[in-house]
């Protein structure tokens, strides 16, 4: 089959008629009138209202730039500078739909190259076009879809697609165009005390793209035809990602039992393994039903009904044997978007307890005690940069969530926002009391369209129970949170660049001092924290400084959260104890490669990190530890790496992304890693010579 075969009448019907070429110049201007009203006309939207123009008309006409100037406070030096800077505008038409590749890590070992040629030899795009020659596809490689377990990860307008072949694009163009969206509710209104069962099933991104919506449709149509008392209970990521979708059930007698990479004809066969039909009639059907796939099916005896659950769990079991979860408390268990259920497990209990009975100096005090270290970059004090924060004079103060996750191969943030939104939200506000802000800033990746939604969803909780918003004095704390989507730029995880981009300007860092906690957004003390650090927050106050810093070893205290994915046969996202083995991770949590390959290194602490060889995986995970082997912690992403790895291939790729990357600010970021690149890439043709060996350590020192 071919491409040309697949543009059938719901191809058309999803195109809705538009024609970006044909747009008039009325039409563009009317465009930007109508985001201006909604947006502002400051010079510090001038993000916002590129990323609701470009939604609007699929791209940046230069028509909508010059009357985006002529009617803002935005000039067209500044408007010019911002939109080349972000790799997610585009100045020339793209399709109707937009074909995002992978290019992490993770994907870039399992074989995304091949991808990407696939989907252009399919689509008939070459280099003389920006999409197909319908305009109903464009290709754009994406640094990192967060999905690293799925390797390797395509997504098409939100539906991302896991573990993806060069073979199957042709199949997977033509799901994308036929695919019927069914709604399905998520809420059960059964009474929970009535209930044989509640049916727990994770729809986090990585769920999600393995399948998990199919799942949770079945089991909705095997509900009614049964007439099944069961709870369906969505569920944030449960970790094994590369496992996905995962079934838990737990019973009236709260017995649980678990099924990975559940398929949708299964799903029949595991809820009347556990829960019966009340009435006689339908227990009558189900029996002639099982008699005859019995007869019919060869797959009865394998199914994992008839596995013992010791068996079937084993993988599982020892995935969150050496786990400790703090950030991630409740995992497979709380919902995401459910306010009541936080509460009800102790959500905002702390927050309360901080603004009762403890003052700010307390705080910080039990956070520097703690011994907590920032989670990500150089690991610098949470509690001494929180006392900077609150020392600092200048009013207003902000408090900056860092959600913007850049390195290839990391999942982290992503994770924490969809399935623990209310925990960062609490960490952010205590941190607003603590240091004295009244404003908090989400900064996530535009990349991230499901922690984005139920971040949004969550702050429009909080708002209504009088969690946040204006409070007349002395009736409690006043705090106001907004999210500002990044648009596409590794360097903005950085904090002065972060705080650039909020600003509306080029992501480019800058010198430090003085920090931002003493001069940051809008010249006004700013103290940046990332999500896991914020995520963590509550649980150490409520549980003292002492319980965190038995946790760990050396001077690297607590848990971290890492996201394991490459070579790996059990990847996903973990939690573990500082100082923790690499060997432990690879070996025991993540069961080693694939049969018949042999472990060759990690690759730690994304681009700025470096790989550590299967020799020293005896290594302990700490700060000082990676260091001192050239790596980093970074912001926690492991990409396992096997025989079939090349190094070589390896460093050309991270110079690639740091060349591609660079802000261009300075000379030995812009220049050098071109050199470098050069010089790699001479070595992988084999081209090379000695002397150009001795110039990349020349250029490269440790």
């Amino acid at each position: 089959m071919h491409f040309e075969e697949l543009k059938n009448g719901e191809a058309k019907i999803l195109t809705n008629g538009c024609d970006c070429h044909q747009t008039t110049v009325d039409d563009i201007t009317s465009v930007v009138d109508k985001v201006v009203e909604l947006t502002g006309r400051e010079q510090e939207k001038v993000i916002l209202i590129l990323q609701e123009v470009q939604k609007r008309l699929n791209y940046l006409p230069s028509e909508a730039l010059k009357h985006i100037c002529k009617v803002t406070e935005i000039t067209p030096g500044q408007i010019s500078g911002v939109s080349t800077f972000y790799s997610q505008f585009r100045h020339i038409p793209a399709g109707i739909h937009t074909i995002k590749i992978c290019a992490g890590t993770a994907c870039h070992v399992k074989g995304a190259p091949l991808i990407s040629e696939a989907f252009k030899r399919v689509l008939n795009i070459d280099g003389t076009r920006n999409s197909s020659p319908d305009n109903l596809f464009s290709i754009e490689e994406v640094a990192c879809l967060g999905c690293c377990t799925l390797a390797p990860v395509v997504q098409i307008d939100g539906k991302t697609y896991g573990h993806v072949k060069p073979t199957q694009t042709e199949e997977i163009i033509k799901n994308f165009l036929n695919v019927e969206n069914k709604s399905v509710s998520h809420h059960d209104t059964d009474n929970k005390e009535d209930i044989d069962a509640e049916i727990r099933i994770g729809l986090g991104s990585c769920c999600v793209a393995g399948g998990s919506k199919e799942i949770l449709s079945e089991i909705v149509d095997i509900k009614k035809k049964y007439d099944l008392k069961i709870r369906l209970k969505p569920v944030g990521c449960v970790g094994v990602c590369n496992q996905t979708p995962l079934l838990e059930i737990v019973t009236r007698e709260n017995i649980h039992s678990r099924y990975t990479n559940v398929s949708k004809h299964q799903v029949e066969e595991i809820l009347l393994k556990h829960v019966r039909p009340r009435t006689i009639n339908k227990r009558i059907k189900h029996n002639i039903y099982d008699l005859v796939d019995t007869f019919l099916s060869d797959d009865k005896l394998a199914s994992p009904v008839n596995i013992p659950g010791k068996v079937r769990e084993k993988y599982l079991n020892n995935f969150l044997k050496y786990q400790v979860h703090i950030a991630t408390n409740h995992s497979g268990v709380l919902s995401p978007d459910s306010f009541e259920e936080y509460c009800m497990l102790g959500g905002f209990e702390v927050l309360n307890q901080c603004i009762d009975k403890l003052d700010q100096n307390k705080i910080v005090d039990i956070l520097t005690e703690s011994e907590l270290r920032g989670r990500g970059g150089a690991g610098f004090s949470a509690g001494n940069k929180w006392r900077i924060s609150m020392l600092a004079t200048g009013d207003p103060k902000y408090v900056v969530c860092n959600g913007d996750e850049g390195d290839p191969g990391a999942f982290m943030d992503r994770m924490l926002l969809e399935s623990f939104p209310y925990r960062v939200i609490e960490g952010m506000i205590i941190a607003g009391y603590a240091t004295g802000a009244k404003e908090g800033i989400f900064y996530i990746r535009a990349e991230y369209p499901l922690a984005v939604t139920r971040v949004r969803n969550a702050l429009k909780q909080c708002y209504e129970k009088g969690i946040l918003g204006n409070k007349p004095s002395g009736k409690g704390f006043s705090f106001n949170i907004k999210i500002f989507e990044g648009a596409g730029a590794f360097v903005c995880g950085e904090e002065t660049a972060l705080i650039s981009s909020l600003e509306g300007k080029r992501g480019t860092p800058h010198l430090r001092p003085p920090y931002p906690a003493i001069k940051g957004f809008r010249g006004q003390p700013t103290l940046v924290s990332n999500v896991e650090t914020l995520s963590l927050v509550s649980w150490i106050i409520s549980n003292g400084a002492e319980a965190f810093r038995s946790i760990g070893s050396g001077k690297s205290k607590g848990t971290k959260v890492f996201a394991l994915a490459g070579k790996i046969s059990k990847g996903g996202l973990i939690e573990v104890p500082m100082g923790i083995t690499i060997r432990k991770i690879v070996e025991k949590i993540g069961d080693g490669v694939a049969e018949g390959r042999k472990f060759k290194a990690v690759q730690i602490g994304g681009p700025s990190g470096g790989c550590i060889p299967a020799s020293e995986a005896d290594t302990p995970i700490d700060y000082e530890e990676l260091t001192k082997m050239g790596a980093m912690m970074g912001s926690g992403g492991i990409v396992v790496l096997d025989d079939t790895d090349c190094m070589v291939d390896m460093a050309k790729y991270f110079l690639t992304f740091s060349h591609k990357q660079s802000c261009g600010k300075c000379t030995f970021c812009r220049i050098g890693t071109k050199q470098m690149l050069n010089i790699i890439t001479r070595l992988s043709e084999g081209n090379a010579t000695l002397s150009d060996i001795d110039e990349l350590e020349n250029l490269s020192p440790v």
